[in-house]
């Protein structure tokens, strides 16, 4: 079996090395994390591994702290007549006591960079070219070791790209990879790993196969993921309950709080997938808030915040405003009444549900969702899986959401799947006696993925 290849992600302290890592390993939980310096003091390191094989080894490294100081002492290690070449002399120095106390945490760095393939040199984008950072180039580049600039944090409005890529050229290195370990770039990775592949050609095979496997990977994420939503939009759109009319307004709070668990278990399984934590969310305007949307589903102030509006169908009393249809069965409504409500567009259950349905309800009410809940329903999860497909594995701050500036799901008619689901309230886990694994419901939500 081919041996992994080994990278040393290097540089300066409080750069975003560790952020780099968890956001390449999509690990949360790698390394240590925090905006105070010499947060990592040991190495620490991370395989990434295709069908079983072990493909690329990443290595964490403490960040370099007085690297003029170390240039410095290396300068003067040669004995008179001697001219060590970079490798040699780092192996002097790494033998001496220096390395173990002074120098202690650049030791640890210079020994895993010479113990691997090459190196990942972090930048913070947004830090000024300082002289520290030239001589820590200088002493890495003693390693003899194939290096890779990183310029971290490039989605930031404050970074310094221009500056950083000129005094890169100046020492050498014009191939560099731009990079956001808080808001990754969709080509990232594959840009990474496509230009260390130009500085290690006999690593290419391996580095291209982590770059089909991890698009193949994102792809099965966004499929999975519409998946959960989908069965969301199924199992809300053929919900119902049949009440008496003493009974509206308990019937109604239920199925709000149905509801609003089954929007938050969706959330909760699209956190999972890709792999962030049940708190990596916050409030704003239509955000996560301690695992729970902040804005009230049924708030029709909501509703109006994305431009969605509620639905003209029959609703009274309690009803009314609340985000739920109120059906009345046909005979209790009255022939006419019945036939006023279709000619003016009023009422939503003759045109998902039928005669079949209305005579069946004979003398009771019955509870759905209204179509403008629906539609903030598909909004809301459309707009966290974006948020969740571009955010990076190193980021700090909660998720917030922002108003889709598009109107798909806004306008327009509904998707056919939501209508037949209406009519088929078997096909609703929040309906005694679902049917959840039924052919032609599995279909629905198959169809459903792709309107999503």
């Amino acid at each position: 079996m081919t041996k992994p290849l080994k990278l040393a992600v290097v540089g300066h302290t409080n750069v975003g090395k560790t952020s780099l890592l968890r956001t390449l390993t999509r690990d949360v939980g790698f390394g240590e994390v925090s905006h105070r310096p010499s947060t990592t003091r040991h190495v620490e390191g991370a395989r990434l591994s295709v069908d079983g094989q072990p493909l690329l080894e990443l290595y964490d490294t403490p960040g370099l702290e007085d690297a003029i100081a170390l240039l410095d002492y290396l300068e003067r290690l040669e004995r008179p007549g001697e001219r060590l070449d970079g490798p040699a002399r780092l192996e002097r120095f790494l033998q001496g006591s220096e390395a173990r106390q002074r120098f202690e945490q650049e030791a640890k760095v210079l020994r895993q960079l010479l113990a691997s393939d090459a190196g990942l040199y972090v930048i913070d984008a947004r830090e000024p070219v300082l002289a520290k950072y030239r001589d820590e180039l200088e002493v890495l580049a003693g390693c003899g070791k194939p290096l890779l600039p990183v310029l971290n944090f490039v989605a930031s409005s404050s970074h310094r790209e221009p500056e950083w890529r000129e005094a890169l050229a100046r020492l050498g290195l014009h191939a560099l990879v731009r990079f956001d370990s808080v808001a990754p770039p969709e080509d990232g990775e594959r840009r990474l790993y496509e230009s260390l592949a130009l500085l290690l050609e006999n690593a290419r095979p391996a580095l291209q196969r982590l770059i089909d496997d991890q698009q193949a990977q994102r792809l099965a994420r966004q499929q999975s993921a519409k998946r959960l939503i989908a069965e969301l939009l199924i199992d809300c759109a053929a919900c119902r309950r049949s009440v008496v009319p003493a009974q509206e307004a308990a019937a109604i709070s239920e199925l709000h709080q149905v509801v609003r668990q089954r929007e938050q278990r969706c959330v909760e399984a699209l956190l999972k997938l890709y792999a962030f934590r049940r708190e990596d969310a916050s409030a704003g305007d239509l955000p996560l808030l301690d695992g729970r949307w902040s804005d009230d589903l049924f708030n029709p102030e909501t509703l109006k915040l994305l431009g969605v509006r509620l639905g003209s169908g029959v609703a009274a009393g309690a009803a009314a405003g609340a985000g739920v249809d109120l059906l009345v069965g046909g005979l209790t409504l009255g022939a006419a009444a019945l036939a006023g409500a279709i000619a003016g567009g009023a009422l939503q259950t003759a045109r998902n549900y039928g005669s079949r349905l209305l005579g069946k309800l004979k003398g009771q009410q019955e509870l759905t969702l209204d179509d403008g809940v629906l539609r903030l329903l598909a909004l809301r999860q459309r707009q966290l899986l974006q948020a969740l497909d571009s955010r990076g594995h190193a980021a700090l701050e909660r998720i917030k959401l922002e108003t889709p500036p598009d109107k798909t799901w806004r306008e327009g008619k509904l998707p056919e799947a939501l209508s037949k689901a209406r009519a088929h309230p078997q096909w609703s886990s929040l309906n005694p006696g679902a049917r959840v694994s039924q052919a032609e419901r599995l279909e629905q939500i198959e169809t459903l993925v792709q309107n999503l």
